[in-house]
C-alpha cells in the first residue's frame, strides 16, 4: 500500500494514496528510504527484497506484490531484481504543502507463509519554487507630514518550498528615504515593514518607486519581485491608531454568517473630516479570504459572510487599515489574527479492500481477509477513530499500521456451516458528540474437499429371487456430499472381493458410476449362493478425492425349482428284490419306507407322500409326512401273493413339483433276512 503522509504539528492530517495489502503477519520494523522530489521515471530507490530479508529469486513463487488503490503509481518493484525504483515523479508541494515531514508509506505483501512489511520513503524538498508576491505592484499612499521613523508594513513573498529553501530574505532597491525593517513573529513567519528614514516632499517628489526583493535561501537560489509604488500625499498631521497593532480571536468552525467576529477600535487625534476614519481590508488581501469575512467601514466590526472549515485552514491572517477622511487621506494598520477551533463536524472515513476473497473453508487461522484504513479530518480527540466488528464472528480486527487494520480469521470456519459472512466494520471518533462510519464486508466462503461422500445408511438390503433375469435391476443407492461442484460430483463403483470358489463379485453385479443402480449380471441359484455380501464405494471428484463405502447384503430367495428326488421304498435291510410281507403282519405293521430329498428349501422343500392310485393300494397305505409304508389292517391271503404300489412324492411349491416311486410288496409266511421293496 502507498500512503502519502504529510505531519504537521497542528493537524496530523493523512493525504492518502492507497496501496492495500494482503497480509496478517507484520515484518518487524521498519525500512526507510529518502528520495528528491520531481526524481524521475526509473530513479533508483533501494534494494527492497535484499533490505526486507527477501529472496529475490522467490519473490514470484511468493507473490511479492503492492496493490494499489487509488493513485498508488508512485513506485514499482523490479521482480527479477527487488529493486525498488521511482514510476512517476513526486511533487511534493502537490502532495504535502508546508508540512516538515512528507512521506509515502509502502505496505509489502508475499505470501507462503504471509507476511507485510512497512516503508516508509521520505520525500526531500528541493528549490523548485520561487518566492512569489500576490500582486505585481504594491501602492501605498505616505503623507509628507509624516516623521522619520514611521513604519508600513508590506505584503510579503510567499515560498510553496520548506526549511531552508522557503526562508525568505528582502531588499530594497537603493534610495535615500526608505529602509526594510523584518522582524520574526512567534510562528516563524515574518513582518516586513517600511521604514520612513527622513521626511518626504511632496512638491519635490511626489510619487517613489522602489524595487522589493525576496531571495529563498536554497541552492541556487531564487528570487521574486514586486514593484513599490509611494505615493507623497499633502500634510495630514495624525494618522489614524489601532489600539492594538495585532488582535488575536478564535472562532469555532462552522459558525453561522453574520456571526461578530471582533470589533476594531482605531482613533485619529485631527479634527473635522481628518478625524473621521473608514475601515477596510487591504488591498493585497486573498479573494479566497475576503470571502468569508467583511468588515464595516464605519464600526470596524469584522464578521462571518461565508463557512470556515478548520479542515481546510486553521488560521486567517487579515490585514486590516483604517484611513480618514481628509483629502490626503493618512492610514494606519493592524493584523487581526483568526484561529479557527475544530469541532467534531467530520465522521471517520473509511476504505475497505477485500483482499483474500472468497476465503477457503480450510485457511487456518490468522489469514488476511481485507484490510481497512480509517482517517478522520478532526483534530484531537475528534480525529481518535477506534474499530470495531461485531462479536461473536469467526474474524478479528488487528491494528497493524498507524491508521490502519487487518480483518483476519481468528478461527476455522466451516461453509458447509456457514457459507457466507457479512461483516460490518464500525469507525467511531472520539468526539462530543462521537460520529461513525460503517462498511460491509461480504466474505463468501470457498469450498474445499473436506467432506467424503456418505450414505443414508450403513447397509442396504435387498432381497432377489432366484432365477432372476440377467441385466435386472436390483436396488440403488445414494450417497450425497455436501461440498460444491467438483467436490459434490459423486461417482459409485463396486468394491472388488472374492466370492465363493474365488468367483469375483463384479461378475455377479454391477453398479451404474453415475446414478449408484444397482444390476444382476447372471442369475442367481439359491441352491450355490444364499447371501451376496459386497461393498459399494462412493468417491468424488475432489482433489485429492475422498470415498465412503456402504455394505449391501443380497439375500437370494429360493424359487420351487427343483423336483423331490426320491430313493427306492423299503426296510432298509439293502436285499435286492421285493419287499416281503409276512401273512401274519397286523395293522399298522411297517413293511418299508420310500425316501425322498428336495434341493430347495422352505416350502419348496417340504414334501407329501401319497399312493397315487389309492384303490390299487389294498390293505396298505403311505405316510403322508413320514414315506413309510404299512398295513391298515391285519393281511389276508385273499389280498394275493403280491402288490405293485406307485408313491407320489410332491413338494409344498406353488406350482407343487412331483415324482414317483414303485415298491413291490410279496406277501409271505416267512420273509427272508435281507429282503426288501424295490423300485
Amino acid at each position: 500500500m502507498a500512503l502519502l503522509r504529510r505531519d504537521s504539528l497542528g493537524t496530523g492530517q493523512l493525504l492518502r494514496l492507497v496501496l492495500l495489502h494482503t497480509a496478517w503477519e507484520v515484518g518487524s520494523g521498519q525500512v526507510r528510504y529518502s528520495l528528491p522530489e520531481e526524481s524521475k521515471h526509473g530513479t533508483f530507490v533501494g534494494r527492497l527484497a535484499q533490505d526486507l530479508g527477501l529472496e529475490v529469486s522467490e519473490l514470484v513463487s511468493r507473490m511479492f506484490r503492492m496493490v494499489s488503490k487509488g493513485r498508488g503509481d508512485y513506485f514499482e518493484v523490479n521482480l527479477q531484481s527487488g529493486v525498488l525504483f521511482v514510476n512517476s515523479p513526486v511533487d511534493r508541494e502537490e502532495g504535502c504543502g508546508q508540512s516538515p515531514l512528507c512521506a509515502i508509506d509502502l505496505e509489502v505483501i508475499v505470501d507462503k507463509p504471509v507476511r507485510i512489511f512497512h516503508v516508509e520513503v521520505e520525500i526531500q524538498d528541493i528549490n523548485d519554487n520561487a518566492p512569489v508576491f500576490l500582486v505585481q505592484e504594491q501602492n501605498l499612499g505616505i503623507s509628507e507630514s509624516r516623521l522619520s521613523g514611521s513604519r508600513f508594513p508590506l505584503e510579503g513573498a510567499s515560498d510553496a518550498d520548506i526549511g531552508t529553501n522557503s526562508l525568505l530574505t528582502y531588499k530594497l532597491s537603493s534610495n535615500e528615504y526608505f529602509t526594510l525593517d523584518v522582524q520574526v513573529k512567534n510562528d516563524h513567519s515574518r513582518l516586513v515593514e517600511l521604514v520612513l528614514m527622513k521626511p518626504l516632499d511632496r512638491e519635490e517628489t511626489p510619487e517613489h518607486r522602489l524595487l522589493f526583493t525576496a531571495t529563498d535561501g536554497g541552492k541556487p537560489e531564487l528570487t521574486g519581485t514586486v514593484q513599490l509604488v509611494i505615493t507623497v500625499l499633502d500634510a495630514n498631521d495624525n494618522a489614524p491608531v489601532f489600539n492594538q497593532s495585532v488582535y488575536e480571536v478564535t472562532v469555532l468552525e462552522n459558525t453561522a454568517n453574520g456571526t461578530l467576529v471582533i470589533t476594531l477600535n482605531a482613533t485619529d487625534l485631527d479634527e473635522g473630516i481628518n478625524k473621521d476614519i473608514s475601515y477596510s481590508f487591504s488591498n493585497l488581501l486573498p479573494p479566497s479570504v475576503r470571502k468569508l469575512f467583511s468588515i464595516d467601514p464605519d464600526t470596524g466590526e469584522i464578521r462571518l459572510k461565508g463557512e470556515v472549515d478548520y479542515e481546510v485552514k486553521t488560521l486567517y491572517e487579515i490585514r486590516v487599515e483604517v484611513r480618514d477622511k481628509s483629502p490626503f487621506p493618512s492610514a494606519g494598520h493592524c493584523n487581526v489574527l483568526v484561529e479557527i477551533l475544530d469541532i467534531n463536524d467530520n465522521a471517520p472515513e473509511l476504505a475497505v479492500t477485500s483482499l483474500s476473497l472468497p476465503v477457503p473453508e480450510d485457511a487456518p487461522p490468522g489469514t488476511v481477509v481485507a484490510l481497512i484504513s480509517v482517517s478522520d479530518r478532526d483534530s484531537g480527540d475528534n480525529g481518535k477513530v477506534t474499530c470495531s466488528i461485531p462479536p461473536d464472528l469467526p474474524f478479528q480486527l488487528v491494528s497493524t499500521f498507524k491508521n490502519y487494520h487487518s480483518l483476519v480469521l481468528a478461527e476455522a470456519v466451516d461453509r458447509e456451516r456457514v457459507s457466507e459472512y457479512k461483516i460490518l466494520v464500525t469507525a467511531r471518533d472520539e468526539g462530543a458528540p462521537s460520529l461513525s462510519a460503517s462498511s460491509s464486508i461480504l466474505v463468501p466462503i470457498a469450498d474445499v474437499n473436506d467432506n467424503a461422500p456418505a450414505f443414508p445408511q450403513p447397509v442396504y438390503t435387498v432381497f432377489v429371487k432366484e432365477n432372476n433375469r440377467p441385466g435386472a435391476h436390483l436396488l440403488s443407492v445414494s450417497a450425497s456430499d455436501p461440498d460444491l461442484r467438483e467436490n459434490a460430483f459423486v461417482s459409485y463403483s463396486v468394491v472388488e472381493r472374492s466370492v465363493g470358489e474365488q468367483q469375483p463379485v463384479s461378475s455377479y453385479i454391477s453398479v451404474h458410476s453415475e446414478s449408484g443402480h444397482i444390476y444382476g449380471l447372471q442369475p442367481f441359484d439359491y441352491e450355490e449362493l444364499q447371501v451376496l455380501q459386497f461393498q459399494v464405494s462412493a468417491r468424488d471428484a475432489g482433489f485429492p478425492s475422498l470415498c465412503g463405502n456402504v455394505t449391501v447384503q443380497l439375500f437370494v430367495l429360493d424359487e420351487n425349482d427343483n423336483a423331490p428326488a426320491v430313493s427306492a421304498p423299503g426296510s432298509g435291510r439293502g436285499s435286492p428284490g421285493p419287499e416281503l410281507v409276512p401273512l401274519s403282519a397286523g395293522a399298522g405293521h411297517v413293511v418299508g419306507k420310500v425316501r425322498a430329498v428336495d434341493a430347495d428349501s422352505g416350502y419348496n422343500a417340504w414334501l407329501r407322500y401319497e399312493v397315487q392310485e389309492a384303490r390299487a393300494a389294498g390293505p396298505f397305505r403311505v405316510g403322508v409326512y413320514s414315506g413309510e409304508i404299512s398295513t391298515t389292517r391285519a393281511l389276508e391271503e385273499s389280498d394275493g401273493p403280491s402288490q405293485r404300489l406307485v408313491i407320489l412324492v410332491k413338494d409344498h411349491g406353488e406350482p407343487a413339483l412331483s415324482a414317483t416311486a414303485t415298491g413291490s410288496l410279496s406277501l409271505v409266511e416267512r420273509p427272508q433276512a435281507g429282503d426288501r421293496v424295490r423300485k
